[in-house]
Order: C-alpha cells, then structure tokens, then sequence
C-alpha cells in the first residue's frame, strides 16, 4: 500500500523553466504505473519514494511504515526505506562482477546463507554461468536481469522500475515483461513503474496515475483511462484519438442527440451528430475526443463527412490515414496509391466523449 503527497519546487534560472511536482497518489495495486510524457515529474516522484530526493512538503507511507513526513521531521535514509530500484539501462556497478554486485545488495543476509542465496537467484534468473562477468560482458537483457535479482536479493518491500525496458528490442522487451510477470507471482513485491509507454502500461499496470506537467490528471485502471482519458492533455497521451474543437448548433433532448459545428486548425469546417450533452446551451463549446479505430470510412457511407487524404503512416499496429482536418483513422491496410483523393468518414455519436480542454 503506497499513500503519498509529495510538493517538491524547483526555480527557473538562466535557461531552465521552473518546475513543481504536485502529486497525492494512493494504490494497494500489485503493479502501479506513473505514465506521463517526459519531464512530467515520474522519476522525480520515485526519487522521493526511495529517498534520493527531499520533497518541500508531504508524506509518505509505505505498507503503513512512515518514510517521510515534512510536518513531524521524518526523513528516513534510502538504505532505510527498503527500497529495490532499477532505473532504465541498468543499475549494476561497472567496476564488480555480476556475482560480486548481488553479494552487495545481499547485505540483510547472514553471511554462512549469503552464497547460496546469491546463486539461487543467479539460477532462477539464468544467469547462472554469468557471475564471473562484469557488467560490460553482458547483453541488454542479462545485465536487466540481473539488476532485478540485486534489487530482490536486498529484500525491499517495494520495488521502483524506473523505464526499465527503455532501449531494449522488441523481443527482450517481451522478455522484460513475462519476467516482471513471474517476479510478482513468485515474490510478491509490489512494484512502482514510471514509463511513457502506454503498450507497457496496459500490459503490465492494474492501476495508473497519469502525470502532466508536475500534476497527476488522471488515476484509475489503464484500460478505464484509456477507454476514457478525461481531458485533452491525456487523450493526447493516448496517441490515438482526434480532438475535436465543436460547438453545439442544434440540440434535441427528446432523441439524446444533438449537431455540432466542427472548426479545425486548418480551416477545415463540417458538421456532425453527437449525443445530446445535459447541463450544456446551445452555442456551447465543446472539446471531444474520439479514437482513430472508431471512425468509419467507405464511399457509401451515408451521413459522411468529406475529408482531403494528406498522408499514409504505416504502424506497428496498423496503418493510419492523416485527412483535412487533422483527423487520423485506423484502417486494416494502406489504401491503393492510385486511390481518390476524397475520404468519405463517419463519425459515431456514440463514440464521441466530451473531455476537458
């Protein structure tokens, strides 16, 4: 169980902005994500969590146990905290051995047990074979297996990743990830994971804080906050739905619908139907946000808006079809070269949510 409120300000000089981490986050979560672009302030708050940095004002515990509290004087050491960090990269010592790094961290271990301790955990992380190499000997992969090893083998009651899986291929990513997965089944450490990865988020997290410019916007499962982001700052985080500038032209209570005049960037105006909004006028404006996959598209498709094709992005995911407007659709294949110019698109009524600007 993690309850904190941390305040930490940093002042603007001579080329650098000021700054202010402002976050209250609780979570029993087994996996807690901090998601944010970078700069949001996610390493800033783990740097609090274990110690490294002081927070102006606050508090936190962990699992009930008091680490810091600015009021009654509170500031436990990070050796105290019992804090297991992995940072991106890697955390081993350069200068010893991977077998020598795991002693180190084997500290609260009696001695006479420490060895076989260290070379269970060599084992259960294959790397059995590598305790003679130092760090620069060893793959991506093992040399993050292995920090994950020291930082269990100090016996934390909580373990903070910070961008782990930052600069690894896709396949060690995968990798990264089952072992996380087998990590908590088998010791049962809650864990902390700062990423801007929204993939590893909601493959890994079961409950998110999304952090925006020192200040967490939103908190909640990762599906829910994806499904439905509460404003524009977290949509955009999303990478994957459309905002839209509207205002309400028409409204009809009685059928739980309403028109909107859409006004883009680029000059680009058209009209749609959305849900009906309570508690809004007419002539109200709106932000909406809807999902690239949830756009319909085909030349037959009554209702439509006509949009001017810009651009084809292909995906890892897919392909996305950039039109007037600054709209972005998700469709299965890239479209014929030789295809029209004009994209003929749908957007649902049910499908538009109302988020704040």
């Amino acid at each position: 169980m993690i309850d904190a409120r941390i305040q930490k300000a940093f002042p603007g000089g001579r080329g650098s902005a000021p700054f202010e981490l402002n976050v209250s986050l609780k979570s029993a979560a087994d996996v807690t994500v901090l998601f944010g672009p970078s700069g949001a302030g996610k390493s800033l708050t783990l740097d609090c969590i274990a110690g490294f940095i002081r927070p102006d004002e606050g508090r936190i515990l962990v699992n009930d146990r008091l680490l810091f509290d600015a009021g009654a004087g509170v500031n436990l050491p990070p050796r105290q905290r019992r804090c297991g960090c992995v940072f991106h990269g890697d955390s081993l010592f350069p200068h010893l051995s991977l077998f020598e790094n795991l002693w180190f961290a084997a500290g609260r271990i009696p001695r006479r047990t420490r060895r076989p301790k260290v070379g269970q955990m060599l084992e259960r992380f294959h790397l059995e074979s590598l305790g003679a190499r130092h760090p620069y000997e060893l793959s991506s992969g093992q040399r993050q297996r292995g920090s994950i090893a020291r930082a269990l083998l100090s016996q934390p009651s909580l373990l903070l990743l910070d961008e782990p899986a930052r600069g690894l291929d896709a396949a060690l990513r995968s990798e990264f990830y089952a072992l996380l997965t087998e990590v908590r089944a088998e010791f049962g450490v809650p864990v902390v994971l700062v990423t801007h990865d929204l993939d590893e988020a909601l493959e890994l997290g079961e409950s998110m804080h999304v952090l925006v410019a020192g200040r967490i916007a939103q908190s909640g499962a990762p599906r829910e906050i994806f499904d439905a982001p509460a404003s524009a700052a977290v949509a955009r985080l999303m990478d994957c739905y459309n905002l839209l500038r509207a205002q309400i032209v028409a409204m009809d209570p009685a059928t739980n619908r309403s028109r909107l005049h859409v006004a883009a960037e680029d000059q680009t105006e058209f009209d749609i139907i959305g849900p009906y909004f309570p508690g809004l006028l007419l002539g109200a404006k709106v932000t909406l946000a809807v999902r690239e996959d949830e756009i319909e598209h085909g030349a037959d498709l009554p209702g439509g808006v006509q949009l001017a094709l810009q651009r084809v992005v292909r995906l890892s995911r897919g392909v996305r079809v950039e039109l007037s407007g600054g709209i972005r659709i998700a469709v299965a294949e890239a479209p014929d070269p030789g295809a029209t110019r004009q994209w003929n698109v749908r957007f649902r009524s049910q499908s538009l949510r109302m988020v704040k600007s």
